[in-house]
């Protein structure tokens, strides 16, 4: 109920109004109107002054509290996530370290296989004119010093090692032979004795395929575990391997092996973190090993332009067999 004013008799009525908030002259002659629509204009300006004042304070006095309304809801950081970011940070780090190893590896190979290939002609043509000068100058001499001299040199020019020699028998110009190959990849190294297993190793064989077929499982890890193993069945039924075949039964009846108690996920990122730990550990020890190594070093002199440096070798090498011819034609003149 909207309020009127205060009821008064015309005799009581000061001369004065009684409140403050009588604005002037106006009001106090506009009588109880006049005081209802000061009223009204007061409760307006009092709700205005409130929502400036609100506004205000959510520009001003409130910001803290919104921010910390916003951080209370906000969804804490999990203690793994440091974990997982010194995860990422290792795997790429761990990337460029393999990528720029690998790049020189490359390199070494490469210069080694040109290195070979465009000088090794001239390193056997150097040993051969050493051997043949030592061998003049004992035959000049009589010395049986500079004979041993020419006998050792003349030991030195060798024929190079073909390949199939370097990696003793494992490999020749067009690769791997295949006894080789079958070793790498886990198949037999002789062929089957005959067209048709033994008794014995069919019985193992149709057993095994009975219990384990993939088709019996449910599941679809289940199932790659029996495709597995019966690969495993298949090549050893396929060299009428009865030993294997009976190891395999033995394994199948044991059942699969139990899976390790499954790892917290920070206990996850701490192993990960080992495991890249020592595999850049492993890479360092094959980098040092290629930059030590005698074609490392001879990059390492035109890190720049390596196919450059092949070429000053090669004339370095034709300037010492034009020494050398020289030498050995003034001993044999």
């Amino acid at each position: 109920m909207a309020y009127a004013g205060r009821v008064t008799i015309p005799e009581a009525e000061p001369p004065q109004p009684e409140t403050p908030e009588t604005p002037g002259e106006e009001s106090r002659q506009a009588g109880p109107e006049g005081r209802l629509k000061h009223q009204l204009k007061e409760r307006l300006r009092a709700r205005s002054e409130g929502r400036r004042q609100e506004r205000d304070d959510e520009r001003g006095g409130q910001p803290d509290e919104g921010r910390s309304d916003v951080g209370a809801g906000a969804v804490p950081e999990r203690p793994e996530e440091r974990l997982e970011r010194a995860v990422r940070a290792a795997e790429q780090a761990l990337i460029e370290y393999e990528i720029a190893l690998e790049t020189f590896r490359v390199e070494v190979e490469n210069f080694s296989r040109l290195h070979h290939q465009k000088l090794g002609p001239m390193y056997a043509r150097l040993d051969e004119l050493d051997a043949r000068i030592a061998e003049a100058t004992a035959a000049r001499t009589g010395d049986p010093e500079d004979r041993r001299k020419a006998d050792e040199a003349r030991a030195r020019v060798m024929p190079m090692p073909g390949v199939e020699e370097l990696f003793h028998g494992w490999m020749d110009d067009e690769g791997l032979y295949p006894e080789a190959a079958a070793m790498l990849t886990d198949q037999s190294v002789r062929p089957p004795q005959r067209v048709r297993p033994g008794e014995e190793a069919r019985k193992l064989y149709r057993d095994l395929v009975r219990k384990a077929h993939p088709d019996l499982a449910q599941e679809e890890g289940e199932r790659q575990r029996r495709e597995e193993f019966i690969t495993r069945v298949n090549a050893a039924y396929a060299r009428g391997d009865e030993a294997l075949l009976r190891e395999l039964s033995e394994e199948w009846a044991a059942g699969p092996v139990p899976e390790e108690q499954r790892l917290t996920r920070s206990e996850e990122l701490y192993a990960r973190l080992e495991w890249l730990a020592q595999r850049k550990e492993l890479l360092s020890v094959l980098a040092k090993e290629l930059e030590e190594s005698a074609i490392g070093g001879m990059l390492r002199i035109a890190p720049d332009d390596p196919d450059t440096l092949l070429d000053e070798i090669a004339e370095q090498l034709l300037a010492q067999v034009a020494e050398r011819e020289a030498e050995l034609e003034r001993l044999t003149a």
